[in-house]
Order: structure tokens, then sequence, then C-alpha cells
């Protein structure tokens, strides 16, 4: 029991012998008394734990703005930023290199079909050509026939018209050449010379067999004679 609470009993019992108030009226203020001192004391003690409470704020406060620790938390995090970048970096080189060789071996897949569609090609045109020139004997042999006399001259023709025309169709035509061009070694075969003091030296004279091309290709030399100075005479 409190020294307060003490002093109000022994109040009481003074005023009770005095006869100032009634025993029942002592204890209704003794109960009064009781509870306000009952409600201070728990509001005290709310205040005490409120002060602890606003302490232990200031002292987290406190502690989250020391300098050390913000110093350290600076450096840690500078620290982490560095090495992201770093990876950063790193997977940026990474990148750049499988795209580079990704580039590289793209275009030597491009350069690869570019030279096999162009061997292809030259295989077809050398195949071709070959097929095309084991039938020019034929094709001489209709000039020669409609050179002649032959009674059949009308129907050769029209044999000979269908045959060139098969050739063309697959782009080979003769090689363009005429008496007196000058001898081009590309495109015309000398079987022999003669001698003119009328012409240039190395004329065509005469023409032997024509020539055949498959597009810029000869399958067949047109056969020539030319011409020759005349040996000066001792």
């Amino acid at each position: 029991m409190t020294r307060k609470k003490k002093e109000i009993e022994k109040m009481s019992k003074d005023s009770i012998e005095n006869g100032d108030i009634q025993p029942s009226n002592v204890e209704n203020a003794e109960s009064k008394n009781v509870s306000v001192s009952a409600d201070k004391e728990k509001k005290e003690v709310e205040e005490k734990q409120e002060i602890k409470l606003l302490e232990g704020e200031e002292q987290k406060v406190l502690e989250y703005h020391d300098l050390d620790d913000l110093i350290a938390k600076y450096n840690k995090l500078k620290e982490s930023t560095k090495r992201d970048k770093e990876a950063l970096i790193k997977y940026q080189k990474e990148s750049d290199s499988w795209k580079n060789k990704h580039m590289r071996l793209q275009a030597e897949f491009e350069n690869a079909q570019k030279r096999w569609n162009k061997n292809r090609q030259n295989l077809r045109t050398e195949y071709t050509g070959r097929t095309l020139k084991t039938f020019l004997p034929l094709y001489d042999s209709f000039k020669k026939a409609l050179d002649g006399d032959d009674e059949n001259k009308a129907i050769l023709k029209q044999f000979y018209d269908q045959f060139i025309s098969i050739l063309k169709f697959h782009k080979a035509k003769p090689i363009d050449v005429k008496i007196n061009d000058p001898f081009d070694y590309s495109n015309h075969e000398a079987l022999s010379s003669i001698e003119k003091d009328d012409l240039p030296n190395n004329s065509i004279i005469e023409i032997i067999q024509d020539g055949w091309k498959l597009d810029k290709d000869v399958i067949r030399y047109s056969k020539v004679i030319i011409s020759r100075e005349p040996t000066p005479p001792e």
C-alpha cells in the first residue's frame, strides 16, 4: 500500500471518529482515489513506454545517419556498380564477338553460294558446249549439201533451219567472220598461210570451217587460211 493511500485511510478514520463523514462515503472516496491513482500510474507507464520508444527511434536514426556506416554503404554500392559495369562490358564484347562471327559466317556462306552458282553455271555451259559441239559436223554436212545441186535441197533446207533453231535456242551462234578480216587468235584457227602482196599480213583469205560460240565461250574455232607477206628475193 502506498504512502498516499495510507494517509487517505488515516484521514478517513479521523473523520469517521469525529463524525464528519459516514463510513460509506469514506469507502466511496477511497475507491475513487484508488481509481484515480491507478489511472495516473497507467498513464505514467504509457508515457515511459512512449519515451522509451522515441528514444529507440532516435537511436535508429542516429545509427542510420552514422557517417562511417554511410561511407561503408557507399563504397559497397560503388564496388557493386563497378562489378556490374565490368560484367556489362564483358557481355557486350562477347555479344559483339558473336555478332562479328555471325556476319563473317553469313558472308562466307553467301560467297560460297555465289561460287557454287557460278561453278554450276560454268559446268552447265561446258557440258552444253560439249554436247552441241558433237552436232556441229551435222551442221557442216547440211551446209555442204545446200551449197551443191542436190535435188532434195528444199527438204534439206527445212532440216537445216530446224537444226539452226535448236542451236540458237541453246544460245549458240556462228562466229561472224568474212574474207579479208584480220586474223583473231581468240576466234580463229589458222590452218595455213599463203603469200599475198596485195593484202595486209594475217588477213583471212579463205574460210574452211565455220566457228561457233556458246554465249561468250568458243566451242569451235573458225578454221581459216591467212595471208602472209611475200619472202623478199635473195
